[in-house]
């Protein structure tokens, strides 16, 4: 029998602190070594009570989420599951601990009928985080430079390549890698889908914005493809693409427990594009974008995966790699690399 998962809980309210508490000591896989009030103290306690994982409120006192996952990710790298409000800036902030090292983040309940449903999910995403090896939480070596300037758009053409990246769990950060990598003269318009639910994706397509030689914006239902521009997939929405080469977003249900799907993009885009797709598969649970990919190469496409050395959870690309889909298996540094190698050479 596996050892219970250790966790430690940080959050200034005793209310919160309380119903973690309970909610999570009551499976049989968890057990709370630990709680404080605020990062001060969680900093204290951490090392000496070594959590496998750390629930860690996103606004608090003396010493705030973000300042704290920094320094935790220094000193004693341990997997977080963030716990964000639904506010502009609690969204901000979420965004970038999931860029510092963050695995995953849950919402607040906004009250008490939500919380059941909430702690539910906080349970999944801390056994997912229990598993996940430290070294690949490790913050940046160097931050990643703004671009001097965002490429010039341009009309897209049936035969352009289209680029359609899917990540889930680690797929803030992986994305931040590969799109400030990816060229300003890249020949392909670019399609985006994060497993995030709403309120967060416009905050992640601003920060990938700022970082990235391409122009990235959370995609509005009818927006065109362009050369040069990268739409991600707005939270709780699916995001389509027509043959007249633009996008659908729809509420229709929820396809492998998530909204966005990656697999409805990547088939979507495969029927309309054929052989000029390429599909790229991140870091994530689960087996979404499987579906996607085999269409992909149905149609002529080509799909590339991110290799399980990088992968903060291998479960997207294993399943895609397992199932013979994968042309190109890469870590994390070379993906945006091997996109352009693709692009440039028509093949994989």
């Amino acid at each position: 029998m596996a050892d219970p998962i250790r966790v430690f809980i940080v959050d200034d309210s005793a209310f919160m602190r309380y119903t973690i508490n309970r909610h999570l000591g009551a499976d049989p896989d968890i057990i709370v070594v630990g709680s404080a009030e605020n990062g001060l103290e969680a900093l204290k306690k951490i090392p000496s009570l070594k959590p496998d994982v750390v629930t860690l409120d996103v606004e608090m006192p003396k010493l705030d989420g973000l300042s704290t996952l920094q320094r935790l990710m220094v000193d004693c790298p341990t997997p977080v599951v963030m716990l964000s409000s639904l506010t502009a800036r609690g969204a901000r902030t979420t965004i970038k601990a999931l860029m510092y090292g963050a695995v995953d983040f849950v919402q607040k309940p906004a009250g008490s009928k939500e919380t059941r449903e909430v702690m539910s999910v906080l349970i999944q995403k801390v056994k997912a985080a229990a598993g996940v090896h430290a070294g690949k939480i490790a913050p940046a070596r160097a931050e990643i430079a703004p671009p001097s300037r965002h490429a010039v758009m341009s009309p897209f053409s049936v035969g352009d390549p289209l680029l359609v990246i899917g990540a889930s769990t680690g797929g803030p950060k992986a994305l931040q890698e590969v799109m400030a990598h990816l060229p300003a003269d890249l020949p392909a318009a670019v399609l985006i889908v994060q497993h995030m639910p709403a309120g967060f994706t416009k905050s992640l397509a601003q920060r990938l914005n700022d970082l990235s030689p391409l122009t990235v914006q959370e995609a509005a239902d009818g927006d065109r493809l362009a050369r040069g521009l990268a739409l991600l997939a707005p939270g709780d929405f699916h995001m389509e693409i027509t043959s007249n080469k633009r996008v659908k977003l729809t509420k229709d249900p929820r396809r492998n427990h998530v909204r966005p799907a990656v697999d409805i993009t990547m088939e979507t885009a495969a029927r309309n594009f054929g052989k000029s797709v390429l599909g790229v598969v991140l870091t994530g649970m689960g087996s979404d974008g499987t579906d996607g990919a085999r269409l992909i190469k149905q149609n002529g496409g080509r799909i590339v995966a991110e290799d399980e050395s990088t992968s903060v959870v291998y479960g997207m690309p294993r399943s895609v790699v397992e199932a013979g889909l994968a042309d190109k298996v890469v870590p994390l540094p070379t993906v945006a690399g091997t996109i352009v190698e693709v692009l440039k050479n028509g093949r994989a």
